[in-house]
């Protein structure tokens, strides 16, 4: 989820107020928000930003004196609830008071050996066992390249004829996902699958669509996740929404601009294939609030989570759950950020009344420097996001007069 935050809409209307920085930050003391202020002093610096993550990911791998203690009380502090469910707890219980739900995602990708995506899988089990003994963990979420080898699903997406190991290896993949949909199924828990780069999206959106059909019978257990920045994905998503009402289940969607937006096109320049990323931001915000709409419009079929940190987006959402009659807290729908992250859209819109959630990574140090990197780096100055964090902040610091 990148953020693109514009309130200059949301201040035109009474229905939410993101401009209102006591509620914002109103969880934080005066010590918590100026050292916030700190940090997205730092990250608003693209030279720390880009060279200061490459350096943290190097000495924590190396296990350089003081590495770990450092990232640890930086950024990991903001971003990352904790190294644990029970370490996560507090930050848990600290976003209920201001009734604001849990996503959790235990925090690691990229995994090559099958003794890695067991453990992942375990931990997404012990994840969904977590959330289901609380009233504020309606959702566990997780990455399937943190549950199948990349270039195994690589290779399905590309119809290359598969090994008879690769074959075995594929089988236990579709074991480890529909364990953990059949858990969350067994619980009361749903469960997202985030996507990730289009040269093995095909595949996830296959083993996503297999565990919709199996467990969306009754309620909404398995999510689905569709980049908006994507040219093809508003028509994914209206096509998808066709092919589970064919098949008699629920649509989960989790809509997302997207995260990989650089490498993307990098790639297809450099295999010659066409730019599958929406030309301009303008064509993607279009694609995204369409999407948007078009959820809330069969909202009895289809349940929607809006995961997205830009103001506008959020406020489209508010203003036609409202003009719809839609409850705003109904189950069905969610607004959703990331921790550490648009507080002033989080919590405006849980004071308001809607149903909204932070996503709350866990997992040790090491496991999680590479979200951690992304989310450096997506703030930095040349996308602006820092720079937006870091006016609510001091605004919030002025207001209070220290």
């Amino acid at each position: 989820m990148r953020t693109d935050q514009n309130t200059t809409t949301a201040n035109k209307t009474s229905l939410v107020d993101f401009s209102n920085t006591e509620i914002a930050f109103a969880h934080l003391s005066d010590q918590e928000l100026k050292r916030t202020a700190w940090l997205f002093r730092m990250m608003n610096n693209p030279w720390i930003a880009k060279y200061g993550s490459a350096l943290a990911l190097y000495a924590v791998k190396f296990r350089l004196p003081f590495a770990e203690q450092i990232v640890r009380n930086t950024v990991f502090r903001q971003f990352v609830g904790g190294t644990t469910l029970l370490d996560s707890l507090p930050n848990i219980e600290r976003l209920a008071s201001r009734n604001v739900l849990t996503v959790l995602d235990y925090g690691v990708e990229g995994k090559e050996t099958e003794q890695d995506f067991n453990h992942t899988m375990n931990e997404n089990i012990r994840a969904i066992d977590f959330a289901s003994r609380s009233e504020h963990i309606p959702v566990v979420s997780t990455k399937l390249t943190g549950l199948a080898r990349f270039g195994l699903m690589e290779r399905i997406q590309a119809a290359v004829k598969l090994t008879r190991e690769e074959l075995n290896e594929y089988r236990n993949v579709l074991k480890r996902i529909d364990a953990i949909c059949y858990h969350a199924s067994r619980k009361g828990v749903s469960v997202y699958i985030d996507a990730e780069e289009s040269w093995i999206q095909d595949t996830i959106d296959h083993l996503v669509w297999l565990m919709m059909k199996r467990y969306n019978r009754e309620r909404v257990v398995v999510f689905n996740t569709f980049q908006m920045y994507r040219k093809d994905r508003l028509e994914f998503l209206m096509e998808s929404y066709d092919r589970a009402r064919e098949a008699g289940f629920l649509l989960g969607a989790k809509l997302v601009r997207g995260a990989y937006m650089d490498k993307e096109r990098l790639r297809a320049r450099e295999m010659g294939y066409p730019d599958p990323i929406n030309p301009d931001k303008e064509t993607a915000d279009d694609h995204y609030n369409t999407g948007v709409r078009f959820c809330l419009d069969h909202i009895d079929h289809i349940a929607l989570c809006n995961a997205s940190h830009n103001a506008d987006s959020a406020l489209l959402h508010a203003e036609l759950m409202e003009k719809k009659g839609v409850a705003r807290d109904h189950p069905h729908v969610m607004i959703s950020q990331l921790f550490g992250m648009s507080d002033n859209v989080t919590f405006n819109l849980a004071e308001a009344g809607f149903r909204v959630s932070k996503y709350v990574p866990y997992g040790q140090v090491r496991e999680v420097i590479p979200y951690l990197i992304r989310r450096a780096q997506e703030n930095t100055s040349v996308t602006g996001d820092a720079g937006r964090e870091l006016t609510f902040i001091l605004r919030e610091i002025k207001r209070r007069g220290i």
